[in-house]
């Protein structure tokens, strides 16, 4: 995590450096307890993405997760890569379909349990209240563009 003295950390006047520099150290935490399984927070997310859409589209993982097609395929060729994602569309099919292998559910299932002592500490470390407020904005300023 960053080492920065707490002294160093006064909030910016700029609203969006301030929400860009709390979202490295959420990706930075959740990295750092999911290490051990190999993944970091976008890989997990990906195949988490995948398990619970079943067989699916490129474009519907990018429509779910909401990122452009082109930042998706490349964090899914390094998964694919690794032996945890395959396509199982028919040959010569326009349309690729994406599902796990055995070895992407099994790092799934390993990761989900860090992933979830990630998620542990964040809500120990803000407080149910104050996590759900911060859910709540964050769901405004995404809703901020349409």
């Amino acid at each position: 995590m960053n080492n920065m003295s707490s002294e160093n950390k006064t909030p910016s006047v700029c609203n969006c450096i301030n929400l860009r520099r709390a979202s490295l150290v959420m990706t930075e935490l959740y990295d750092k307890y999911l290490a051990p399984s190999g993944l970091n927070i976008n890989q997990f997310s990906l195949l988490r993405h995948i398990d619970r859409l079943g067989p699916a589209s490129v474009s519907d993982v990018a429509l779910k997760m909401r990122l452009d097609r082109t930042t998706l395929v490349r964090n899914l060729k390094a998964m694919e890569q690794q032996g945890y994602v395959q396509d199982i569309a028919a040959k010569g099919s326009r349309s690729r379909q994406l599902t796990l292998t055995e070895s992407g559910e099994a790092v799934l299932i390993a990761a989900g349990q860090l992933w979830d002592e990630a998620q542990n500490s964040v809500e120990q470390s803000l407080g149910t209240e104050d996590l759900a407020a911060l859910t709540s904005l964050l769901s405004k300023v995404e809703s901020m563009m349409p």
